[in-house]
């Protein structure tokens, strides 16, 4: 997600901070750069243009050539301006004033609409919320099937009905909504391969006769310009509140990000992270500027490990902690641990100061050592793993033909796993508990900027 664009962006931005005076020279050289970074990440031509010309603007001001610290007033003003670019901060969910809710994603074909649908779902469901999803995609050759079963994966009813027209399904589900108490109906409407006049029509009728609270626009992030214009077609025929970016985690420009919420001048509400269902964030554009420019987001860091990590695990391994145990059986409970939060590239694009350092081959190394760690763990017994120090060299040679790994690999996780030992035993000392609370991500054991196992 923005590598090249974050790369290009950093590495500019670097060169402007290791001069002690800015010129407009320099600020015209850095603008040009930007630029450039900007056109070959697909953002929009005129968004480039009107976004560089501001920056130019406060960057060639006399507060900012004249200040002790140019460079760092220089990106300060980039980050307050990408965020104003992609919204400036959080955009949540309408609620209807009176229940349910009705929330319409709409959509070309391919872009994910469905999948979205059931990921929306399923992220009210965890808030306490009570939604009904609506099969209104009559078109798609297993779309309604589709929707059943991810719906039934999750425990979330699916509303259908065979040989109705997609109007009559979406009153009809509202009536059912009524009966049942669902507080939210989302409805994943049809989609074309084109943008069609017959397409924008039906969506009309549903609109008018569902009155939704939200209608939000489902596009593929990977189609740059493309999902910009579809943006602006469907915001022009049918009137979007929101708009809900997919695959940003692929191997994506991300100029549509960067310019879809300045074209339609509708929000950014959600962006799917992945192909799992739970695989949707909010989007923060403050966050997001700032895992651009190499800055970290430790906020949804925390909310990461807030939700994924077990804390009864956390308070068992602190514990064993002040005990000075940390054996085996907690690494391998901890990289579990890392591995719900996500890509190993993604949770390390979030550590300020080390997600602009870490490249893609790095991260994927690193996956690589973790998954090779994990084999060699699950290729030892249990007392093994419990007492690490009874490995003498013949078990070595066991544990590393049972991995398919080298006598080496399994000498270098023992190293690590001692270096942690020690680690632990110096950050908890006498003091105990009160140390113990500094563990970074409620005692992610050694996983921590720097001790990562690769």
């Amino acid at each position: 997600m923005f590598a090249n664009l974050a790369e290009k962006l950093q590495r500019t931005l670097k060169n402007l901070r290791g001069k002690g005076k800015l010129s407009e020279k320099d600020v015209d050289a850095a603008m040009r750069e930007i630029r450039l970074a900007l056109l070959e990440a697909d953002v929009n031509f005129k968004v480039v243009k009107d976004f560089v010309a501001s920056i130019r603007e406060r960057a060639v001001g006399q507060e900012v050539l004249s200040s002790l610290t140019p460079g760092q007033q220089v990106v300060k003003i980039v980050h307050q301006e990408l965020t104003r670019l992609m919204g400036q901060e959080q955009s949540r969910l309408a609620t209807a004033p009176h229940p349910p809710t009705v929330i319409m994603m709409v959509g070309l074909q391919g872009s994910g609409k469905t999948t979205t649908a059931v990921k929306l779902a399923l992220q009210l469901k965890k808030g306490g919320r009570n939604p009904l999803l609506v099969a209104a995609d009559i078109y798609r050759p297993g779309a309604v099937q589709q929707l059943e079963i991810l719906s039934q994966s999750v425990a979330l009813p699916c509303y259908s009905h065979s040989g109705a027209t997609p109007v009559e399904i979406c009153t009809g589900a509202l009536k059912q909504a009524f009966r049942e108490g669902n507080d939210h109906v989302i409805i994943d409407t049809a989609g074309r391969l084109h943008l069609d006049e017959a397409m924008m029509q039906e969506l009309k009728e549903i609109k008018a006769a569902v009155k939704p609270a939200e209608v939000l626009l489902v596009v593929d992030a990977m189609t740059g310009q493309d999902a910009v214009n579809a943006a602006a077609a469907f915001h022009e025929s049918v009137g979007l509140t929101g708009i809900i970016l997919t695959k940003l985690d692929g191997d994506t420009r991300g100029g549509a990000a960067l310019s879809v919420r300045a074209v339609t001048g509708k929000p950014i509400k959600f962006v799917g992270m992945g192909e799992k269902l739970d695989a949707l964030e909010p989007f923060h554009p403050d966050r997001m500027a700032s895992r651009i420019l190499g800055m970290g987001d430790v906020l949804t860091l925390i909310e990461k490990a807030q939700t994924n990590i077990d804390l009864k695990e956390a308070e068992r391994l602190a514990k064993n902690l002040e005990k000075n145990k940390f054996d085996l059986n907690d690494l391998l409970e901890q990289m579990k641990q890392l591995r719900k939060m996500g890509p190993l590239e993604t949770v390390l694009s979030m550590i300020p100061g080390v997600g602009g350092k870490i490249s893609e081959e790095d991260a994927a190394l690193g996956e690589k050592n973790l998954r090779q760690i994990e084999s060699i763990i699950y290729s030892m017994t249990p007392e093994e793993r419990s007492k690490p120090d009874i490995i003498n060299p013949s078990r070595k040679r066991r544990i590393a033909a049972g991995s398919g790994t080298k006598v080496e690999d399994v000498n270098r996780l023992l190293k690590q796993h001692r270096d942690m030992q020690r680690l632990f035993k110096q950050m908890t000392g006498k003091t105990g508990s009160k140390k113990r609370r500094r563990l970074p991500l409620g005692g992610m054991g050694g996983f921590g900027p720097g001790n990562l196992p690769f």
